[in-house]
């Protein structure tokens, strides 16, 4: 069953960000762009590769008014634990989601119940708290930022102007289609 426009509903998670402890709730993310970024767990050996080119990319993503969440079902404590021993998780200026409890795993349907760890996998979320866009990986395939960049550009565009759609590689400025409905009967 496809998780498009399933609306995500209340939660709080720890979190550790920017040196310090916190919580996050579902009114947290609401009017706003998110990516979950969820990954199997800490001091693995992709996980970091991918993590440090999200935050390559992270300020493009802040200009465009989306904010990135990683998540792992590790907790807030060795997500720090992880921020101290790593020099490249050290760079990250994103928050850092902790789902111990599987509450977001759950919800995100992207749990591996039998070893307690996420799916390498990806939600969009729009303003309205509504999944727009997921990719789930296999544990042994990294993600590209750029690609997610991409992708949130294109929902963004859609969702502002709802009578066109981006083609494949579409990026902001490029033509896009105009459906009619010859087309849209062929679809």
């Amino acid at each position: 069953m496809s998780l498009i426009n399933k609306e995500i509903t209340d939660f709080t998670v720890n979190t550790y960000f920017n040196g310090e402890f916190g919580t996050l709730t579902r009114e947290d993310i609401r009017g706003k762009w998110a990516v979950f970024f969820f990954y199997p767990a800490d001091f693995t050996f992709v996980c970091p590769t991918e993590l440090e080119d999200l935050q390559d990319k992270y300020e493009e993503f802040k200009k465009i008014g989306c904010e990135i969440f990683s998540v792992s079902c590790d907790s807030h404590y060795v997500h720090k634990a992880w921020h101290d021993a790593s020099e490249k998780i050290k760079k990250l200026t994103y928050p850092m989601l902790a789902d111990p409890a599987h509450v977001l795993c759950n919800m995100f349907d992207c749990l591996i119940e039998a070893d307690g760890m996420a799916e390498r996998a990806t939600f969009i979320v729009n303003p309205e708290g509504q999944i727009k866009a997921y990719e789930v990986n296999d544990g042994n395939v990294g993600r590209n930022a750029e690609e997610l960049l991409r992708k949130v550009q294109a929902l963004q565009f859609v969702a502002e102007h709802g009578n066109e759609v981006c083609p494949a590689k579409w990026k902001p400025g490029d033509e896009t289609l105009k459906p009619t409905l010859d087309l849209v009967g062929k679809l």
